[in-house]
């Protein structure tokens, strides 16, 4: 059923590139974008609906594509789990959103931008796709480096610094995370890097306690600047107030979750010594850094967009304490959070630049009263706001609460201090929204609105909108969408209780 399917879920956005860059009519280009794009998100959609419960122990894949070439090491082999199809899924629909949003966005040299992002999406499927982890590796590289190029070009103020502090940061922690995955390759003794292949080499050989530390290290840290653990998260709210919105609902939502992604369903199972060594410090880094001391930081942005990117980094500290946890149910929290978030935060940089266009201003002190314009524009920022703050019904909700009950046991004081963050998520999302949506406006707004009256979302806006939306409500409303397939992930990599470093060869 799923024979080939993956493969064409990375290779349509692809091919769609290359044919839009081939030089046909900018119109033409939109309809290409548009399959482009499309066709991921039906793949996702499918397998999401069709992923069958019960395939087998360990790192089970539901087996798609596999190429046979084992010369190097490396094959491209790609499948999925429980832990990589939420994700996967995530991927498809925020890059159908992040898509439909660019082709009415009206960018300079728009075929180029759709062209950059269609290669962004490639890769992004090709990351939670892959078995291989060489290629999962080279998936992300392949995301990434749009990402600098459309920063760069299309980004708003400051986006020659921030392009250039983006590149320098990820790509230290792209080196370190490459550095980490082929000590497990090496130590491992396996013959290729088939993550099936390095599951089953670790158990009969085993890694020694010191260079398991050693290699979680460089995996916690290197992933850890992927996704802007404090204090390696400076580059995050930077190059996302300059980048352009699809760029930032892309980076922001799916490929920052490639370093989570990775110490969930690669570096705490292969390593489980090495990451009981680096619990605590993680822990200690996310709480106290990313959700107290972000936190407040973000309570003091007058700036909307550096507002979502700095809420951005705040709550990847919740899923850093639950990858601390060493549980699978704190794992399953991280997986649950990453999709939520990806979901939560695309679309309140889509809304946010939609607000932009109507006020000309990301400054929050300059706005009010933009609620009797543009109602649905309003109804849509606050239902992203209270998924956000992780208001029950919606998917925001599931990820925080399992991680809490996971952290519970692991640190009732490190519990304590993370759900403060739930306070602090409501004091700057519930007033962003009242800023910007309620009151008076004023008299900057006003001679705005004289010149340029505001009006509500357009369909082309409200169509990508209403798809991260209806993805937070349904598995707000059925979690077991997902959680099911996952659990039985989790459960079987995961060992009941952590293994010691003296029980590790």
């Amino acid at each position: 059923m799923f024979t080939h399917l993956l493969l064409i879920s990375i290779a349509a956005p692809l091919v769609a590139a290359a044919v839009i860059a081939s030089g046909i009519p900018e119109r033409l280009a939109k309809s290409v974008a548009v399959f482009g794009f499309s066709i991921p998100a039906l793949i996702a959609l499918h397998a999401w609906y069709h992923f069958p419960v019960g395939i087998g122990a360990d790192y089970a894949y539901l087996m798609a594509y596999n190429t046979g070439l084992h010369e190097l090491g490396i094959n491209l082999s790609l499948g999925l789990n429980g832990i990589a199809l939420p994700l996967f899924v995530l991927a498809g629909l925020v890059g159908l959103a992040a898509g439909l949003y660019a082709i009415q966005s009206g960018a300079e040299r728009l075929k180029t931008y759709l062209a950059l992002l269609l290669v962004m999406q490639g890769g992004l499927m090709g990351v939670f796709a892959s078995v291989d982890i060489f290629f999962f590796y080279f998936f992300h590289e392949l995301a990434l480096i749009p990402t600098f190029i459309m920063v760069g070009i299309w980004g708003g103020k400051d986006r020659g610094y921030a392009a250039m502090k983006m590149t320098i940061y990820l790509t230290v922690g792209a080196m370190l995370s490459l550095l980490g995955l082929i000590a497990i390759y090496v130590k491992s003794g396996a013959e290729n890097f088939d993550l099936i292949t390095l599951r089953e080499a670790v158990l009969a050989q085993g890694i020694v306690a010191g260079a398991q530390n050693y290699i979680f290290g460089l995996l916690m840290f290197g992933f850890g600047i992927l996704v802007s653990l404090w204090p390696l998260h400076t580059w995050a709210p930077l190059g996302y107030g300059a980048a352009p919105s699809s760029a930032a609902m892309l980076h922001a939502g799916v490929l920052k979750k490639f370093g989570l992604y990775g110490l969930v369903q690669i570096a705490v199972p292969l390593l489980p010594s090495g990451a009981a060594h680096w619990v605590q410090p993680l822990a200690w880094l996310a709480v106290v850094g990313n959700i107290l001391v972000i936190g407040f930081i973000t309570i003091a942005q007058r700036d909307l967009k550096q507002m979502v990117g700095y809420s951005s980094v705040m709550h990847m500290g919740y899923a850093f304490l639950g990858v601390a946890t060493l549980s699978s149910v704190g794992a399953g929290g991280v997986v649950l959070m990453m999709v939520a978030h990806g979901l939560s935060v695309a679309l309140l940089f889509l809304l946010s630049t939609s607000v932009y266009h109507r006020t000309q201003t990301f400054d929050l002190s300059e706005m009010g009263g933009l609620a009797q314009k543009t109602p649905v524009l309003a109804a849509f920022f606050v239902t992203a706001t209270m998924a956000s703050i992780g208001l029950p019904g919606l998917a925001n909700f599931w990820g925080e609460l399992t991680i809490f009950v996971a952290a519970w046991a692991f640190s009732p004081l490190l519990t304590a201090l993370a759900i403060s963050g739930v306070i602090i998520s409501a004091i700057y999302g519930l007033r962003a929204a009242a800023k910007v949506f309620f009151g008076q406006p004023t008299e900057a707004l006003a001679k705005v609105l004289a010149d340029k009256p505001a009006t509500d979302l357009r369909w082309s806006e409200k169509l990508p909108a209403l798809i991260l939306i209806a993805a937070l409500f349904f598995i707000g409303f059925w979690p077991k969408s997902l959680s099911t397939p996952l659990n039985e992930a989790l459960e079987s990599v995961y060992p009941a209780k952590v293994v010691t470093a003296t029980a590790v060869k």
